[in-house]
């Protein structure tokens, strides 16, 4: 069973994520250029968004060493036997000479990124302080058994891990979560912004003390998300109210986090103005709804948007077959999800809500949990797992 996320999102100027050279990410579809969100931008940011901020049990880390030692503070050297330990595990920390504070720093970094859970580092920083006379090849074997077996978080159960260390085996998570690039609904090319920062100090020089150039968009995107239910259950260890939990986190996550990228030059921080979610058992992606990109018209960008999301949904119906269930969520509605027809507007969807609480409460109550329970039940994610 699949839980599939159907956004359409409207932004004022922006640059949400960027390329190498700071300029708004593009691509092209239907033969035109679109502005760009990387998946990767996206998930980043509903994992590290207040909404899921008590489900986020994994951590992303090239100083493992150095969180490992800081739950223990009387062991003397537990860093560097952390390090060594890890070194074993294929972990090495990067080599060089310790010129200043900043090298030393660096130099307490392994080469790798690894993806791990808080559990495994606490159970790691246990056997460092009980195995004081255990060889280092011992405990880098518990150490490995830990990495590869504490996985039961539900930010890595969605997004998955790759660890790939040529010493460590089974530490592969397969992801519950797909999640495609958002796409502009629409042509859309960046533009530049030259600005000039004015000394507040008046003097001889009248002239702008500092001039540079910018890169912005603006855009309305189409953003897809494919949550497998049995996956994530496997990887939640069959925990089914975590699992619901981590649903209703990801979706309000989702719909209430936008990218922090130049945020603060562009504040940027609009919400969906329609969400589809639908409960299915193959996923398809609408994205083809906007081959022909949306033009203004009488309507604006954003309705005829969601009119075109409309007709293509519709027509996968009649091709296809309806979803299981389809919820549909406009603020206050302000926007439907119909297609036209003979007898007038038709209804796409088999709940329609006024607000996120209600579309959330519905899309849990539609797996069988009841969301305010489940928020409740689920404090602590880790001891729940």
């Amino acid at each position: 069973m699949l839980i599939e996320i159907h956004a359409v999102q409207n932004h004022s100027p922006a640059n949400l994520n960027r390329d190498d050279l700071g300029a708004p990410k593009t691509c092209y579809f239907g033969g035109v250029l679109r502005s760009r969100i990387s998946s990767q931008c996206l998930k980043r940011s509903i994992r590290m968004s207040p909404q899921f901020a008590r489900l986020l049990g994994g951590i992303r880390t090239r100083q493992l060493a150095v969180l490992i030692a800081r739950e223990c503070p009387d062991l003397k050297d537990a860093q560097k036997r952390a390090e060594k330990i890890l070194g074993i595990c294929g972990l090495e920390p990067k080599k060089g000479k310790k010129r200043d504070a900043e090298d030393a720093a660096e130099s307490d970094k392994s080469k790798m990124l690894v993806y791990t859970t808080r559990e495994a580092v606490r159970e790691m920083a246990a056997l460092l302080k009980t195995g004081i006379t255990q060889s280092e090849d011992d405990l880098a074997k518990e150490f490995g058994k830990l990495i590869a077996s504490r996985t039961c978080a539900p930010d890595m159960a969605l997004s998955g891990r790759m660890l790939e260390t040529g010493v460590l085996t089974d530490t592969t998570v397969e992801a519950a979560l797909q999640v495609a690039h958002a796409l502009s609904t629409h042509e859309a090319r960046p533009e530049v912004d030259y600005y000039v920062a004015a000394d507040d100090v008046p003097g001889e020089d009248a002239g702008a003390g500092y001039v540079d150039e910018a890169m912005f968009a603006s855009a309305c995107f189409y953003k897809y998300f494919s949550i497998h239910w049995e996956q994530l259950l496997a990887n939640l260890r069959s925990n089914d109210a975590l699992a619901a939990h981590t649903v209703g986190a990801f979706l309000r996550g989702a719909a209430l986090t936008n990218p922090t990228g130049k945020q603060n030059s562009c504040a940027a921080h609009n919400l969906p103005e329609g969400v589809l979610v639908e409960i299915k058992s193959c996923p398809v992606s609408y994205a083809n709804a906007f081959v022909r990109p949306v033009a203004a018209g009488d309507r604006d960008i954003i309705a005829e948007s969601i009119a075109q999301l409309a007709a293509y949904v519709n027509d996968l119906d009649v091709g296809f077959g309806r979803p299981q269930r389809r919820f549909w969520f406009s603020p206050n509605l302000r926007h439907r999800l119909v297609v036209q027809q003979d007898k007038g507007e038709a209804p796409l969807a088999d709940v329609n809500c006024r607000s996120l609480d209600e579309l959330v409460s519905g899309v849990i109550g539609a797996l069988g949990h009841d969301w305010e329970q489940v928020q409740k039940a689920i404090v602590n994610p880790e001891a729940a797992a």
